[in-house]
């Protein structure tokens, strides 16, 4: 076993745990504020808008190369990880037009 499968293995682990996490603890904060779940819902409702919106934009195209041996790539799998791709870039954007606007808010307060 390489080292760098090693890593992969403990890097699958973190993200397992981490998603697990991510979704027990609002919900161990929450039984004191019931009203909190409202918003985790709205934001896991809005991600699955966006992921729905940029899945339905992202292409299903798969080449010669990727559909045979060893990566056995299908036109769904290649659409679905189009529309991860195009969310997390949408995201990304989205963070950083919030970073900035949060520092000119900032600097006219």
């Amino acid at each position: 076993m390489d080292s760098i499968d090693i890593f992969l293995y403990v890097a699958e682990i973190m993200i397992i745990i981490g998603a697990i996490l991510a979704i027990v603890m609002p919900l161990i904060k929450s039984i004191g504020d019931p009203g909190s779940l409202i918003k985790t819902g709205a934001a896991v409702v809005a991600l699955a808008v966006v992921f729905f919106v940029m899945y339905s934009i992202a292409d299903n195209e798969v080449t010669a190369r990727f559909a045979a041996d060893p990566f056995n790539l299908t036109p769904g799998l290649s659409q679905f990880v189009g529309g991860a791709l195009l969310t997390t870039y949408v995201l990304f954007f989205v963070a950083l037009l919030g970073i900035v606007f949060t520092e000119i808010n900032k600097a006219i307060k």
